[in-house]
C-alpha cells in the first residue's frame, strides 16, 4: 500500500504542476481576447487566428486541468443522500463512481481521441476559416488531458482504498472549507482593503 501511495503522490505532483502551469492560460486569454476586441472596435480589424487561439487556450484549460480539478475536489458533488452515510460509506461511493463512471468514460474518450489527433497531424489540417490556425495543437489536448484525468483517477482511487485501511486521510476533504472562487474572492478582498488602508500588501501567495 506504501508504495501505490508513493505512486498517488507522483500523479497528484504532476497535476498539481499541470494545474499550475494552465492556470496563466486564463490570464493569456483574457489579454488575447481584449486585445482582439479593441482591435476589433479601434482599428475595425479582426483575425480569425486570434478568436481560434482564444477557443485553444479555453480548451487548454478546461482539459488539462481536469486531472488538477479532481485532486483538489473541484468536480460538482450531488450528495444530498450520500452526506447522510457514514465517510466508509461515502468513500465506498468514491471508489464505485471512480471505477464504473468515471474511468469507463474517460478511458473511451481518450482511446478515441488518439486516432483523431493522429489524422490531424498526419495531414497538417487547417481551420476551414480564413486566416485559421492548425488544427492538431486543439485536438492533442483532448487525449491529454483525459490522460491526466485517468490518472488523477488512479490517484484518487488509491488514497480511497488507503483511507479504507486507515493509512491515509480521506481525499475527498477539502483543504479549505472555501471553495476556490470563494478563497480567491477573500484573497483579492483582502488585499484591497489592506491598500485602501495604508497597509502594506501581503506576499501571501
Amino acid at each position: 500500500m506504501r508504495f501505490l501511495l508513493s505512486v498517488a503522490r507522483w500523479i497528484d505532483a504532476v497535476n498539481l504542476r499541470v494545474g499550475r502551469w494552465v492556470s496563466w492560460f486564463i490570464l493569456l486569454v483574457v489579454i488575447v481576447s481584449s486585445a482582439n476586441a479593441l482591435a476589433r472596435k479601434l482599428l475595425n480589424s479582426s483575425s480569425n487566428a486570434w478568436l481560434e487561439l482564444q477557443s485553444y487556450l479555453f480548451g487548454a484549460v478546461f482539459l488539462l486541468a481536469s486531472g488538477y480539478t479532481l485532486q483538489k475536489n473541484g468536480h460538482v458533488r450531488v450528495d444530498v443522500l450520500a452526506s447522510k452515510l457514514s465517510r466508509r460509506a461515502q468513500i465506498g461511493i468514491e471508489i464505485f463512481g471512480t471505477l464504473f463512471f468515471l474511468m469507463p468514460a474517460a478511458v473511451l474518450i481518450m482511446w478515441l481521441a488518439w486516432p483523431m489527433f493522429w489524422e490531424s497531424w498526419v495531414t497538417q489540417e487547417l481551420s476551414p476559416n480564413v486566416g485559421g490556425l492548425i488544427r492538431w495543437p486543439a485536438k492533442l489536448l483532448v487525449p491529454v488531458g483525459f490522460t491526466l484525468l485517468i490518472a488523477a483517477g488512479i490517484s484518487h482511487l488509491i488514497k480511497c482504498v488507503g483511507f479504507l485501511l486507515g493509512e491515509c486521510p480521506d481525499p475527498t476533504l477539502r483543504e479549505s472549507a472555501k471553495s476556490e472562487e470563494e478563497q480567491l474572492a477573500a484573497d483579492l478582498k483582502a488585499r484591497l482593503d489592506a491598500e485602501l488602508a495604508g497597509a502594506p500588501k501581503s506576499t501571501k501567495a
